[in-house]
């Protein structure tokens, strides 16, 4: 009798919120009516010509089906002012495009300024390694640093969704190689995992999300000392370079390396470390380098500097000048007539014609296929998260009308020699202008009163800005 006494209470205990629920969702204004649902089918119609395109588009690509036939005799691969690039390097199954990008910047050099073989590489593998270690004590002292702050709050929350990536900017370059200067790469060269970054990523930050947990738990226990901190994070990163040397190999301390000339014949042989190899073969002053930025959403010639947009905690966040188009292409080919190569980045997916490797805003008509606009400018894409920095490539390529106006660009491709054309981008000056977010410019290319803006206290910004996501 008690029992049943109970469920009887227990089920108009529940009626009465299943009932007061039922009336807090009568039907709204906002819903799919049955009314709207008939004029929607309706707008369709499906007549022959209708039929006809769906039987083609369920069974290919929108791509493929909205090729601009109209637009197929504009590319062609003359430029009037190139850089030459020696070989063409192939980043894999890895998000390394930043790091091959700045390298090959430096690579360019080296092998003109000492006259080496075209298929000279600096080891990709070396400094990944270390990008890699960087990256996860950036994470753990940052975990440390934060650890009063709530578990969600939004700094915390970012730091554990992002305690590690293979994406990146050429500040990593810059502060990678400041502090642990290259080797060739056949010193230290690819392995599976530096090809193929994924599982080993995975695992290293399925480790690092546990550590922090650890750190922060650590911390919060009373009579807890910086000094144990940091003797914790010091042990749990001799796990991650464990892990790392098994995946990667571990970096040479000293090597001995064969210098050959362009001809293949034998120069000398000789002991290096990895800072003297740097410092006798690629040497440079990162301070004169320069990122310009072509964001739309913001004022222009005003600096940005974003937070956690580092790869190494002691080094320095990454530094914007924000500036028109204009401007910025000025300087690019400033630098190409120089025989500059630049660090260049874009979203790369948009109207690309993956065959031929080549980029043009008219390349595809969507709108024809699909009976309608695709009319955002670029101000608009990237405050709709449509459109934003996606990856990195080296610019050296420009060709110029008779009046010294852009006409195309030329990027070299980390994707190898057989994507695109010959492993280079062609894009054309509207496709640049309207997808082209980022630069890093030497300093003697940029003018004088531009130079004078770079000294502006920076304006800080978010690390989960969406502008500022590493390119890959």
């Amino acid at each position: 009798m008690r029992k049943i006494l109970v469920l009887a209470i227990a089920a108009l205990c529940c009626s009465a919120p299943l009932s007061a629920q039922k009336k807090s969702q009568q039907p709204s204004t906002g819903g799919i009516t049955t009314e709207m649902m008939q004029q929607l089918k309706k707008s369709y119609g499906g007549n022959a010509a209708d039929k006809a395109l769906r039987n083609i588009m369920v069974t290919n690509s929108p791509n493929k089906l909205a090729v601009n036939y109209d637009n197929s005799t504009k590319f062609d691969a003359h430029f009037s002012h190139k850089v030459e690039s020696k070989a063409i390097t192939d980043q894999k199954s890895s998000g390394r495009c930043w790091m091959f990008t700045g390298m090959n910047v430096l690579r360019n050099k080296a092998i003109r300024q000492h006259n080496l073989p075209a298929d000279f590489q600096f080891s990709q593998a070396y400094t990944f390694f270390y990008d890699q270690l960087e990256k996860s004590n950036l994470f753990l002292q940052a975990i440390i640093d934060t650890y009063k702050k709530p578990f969600d709050d939004k700094e915390v929350e970012w730091l554990f969704k992002n305690p590690l990536s293979d994406g990146g900017q050429f500040t990593g370059v810059a502060n990678l190689i400041d502090k642990y200067g290259l080797v060739p790469a056949d010193v230290m060269p690819e392995t599976y995992n530096t090809n193929n970054t994924s599982s080993i990523s995975g695992l290293i930050k399925l480790k690092l999300r546990e550590d922090g947990l650890q750190l922060r738990e650590m911390a919060a226990q009373k009579g807890c000392t910086p000094q144990k901190l940091q003797a914790a994070k010091t042990e749990m990163l001799t796990t991650i370079y464990r892990m790392l040397a098994l995946a990667f190999g571990e970096p040479p301390a000293t090597f001995s390396w064969t210098q050959r000339d362009a001809k293949g014949n034998i120069v000398e042989t000789a002991e290096y470390t990895p800072m003297s190899f740097y410092e006798k073969f690629a040497k440079q002053d990162f301070s004169t380098y320069y990122m310009i930025m072509n964001d739309p959403t913001r004022e222009y010639h005003k600096v940005y500097e974003i937070e956690y947009d580092r790869h190494v905690y002691d080094g320095q966040n990454w530094r914007y000048l924000n500036l028109p188009m204009e401007d910025i292409a000025k300087m690019c080919i400033a630098s190409i007539k120089d025989s500059t190569m630049m660090y260049f980045s874009c979203d790369v997916g948009k109207f690309l014609d993956r065959d031929k490797g080549f980029m043009d805003e008219n390349n595809f008509d969507y709108a024809s296929l699909m009976g309608t606009t695709f009319g955002m400018n670029k101000e608009q894409r990237i405050r709709t998260f449509a459109s934003g920095s996606s990856h990195a490539m080296t610019l050296c390529a420009v060709d110029l009308d008779k009046d010294g106006k852009p006409l195309k660009w030329m990027v070299e491709n980390s994707w190898g020699s057989k994507y695109g054309h010959d492993g280079f981008l062609i894009m054309t000056n509207d496709w640049f202008n309207e997808y082209m977010f980022r630069v890093v410019i030497e300093d003697k290319y940029i003018p004088a009163n531009l130079k004078a803006e770079l000294n502006q206290k920076p304006i800080m910004l978010p690390a989960w800005d969406p502008m500022f996501a590493p390119e890959e």
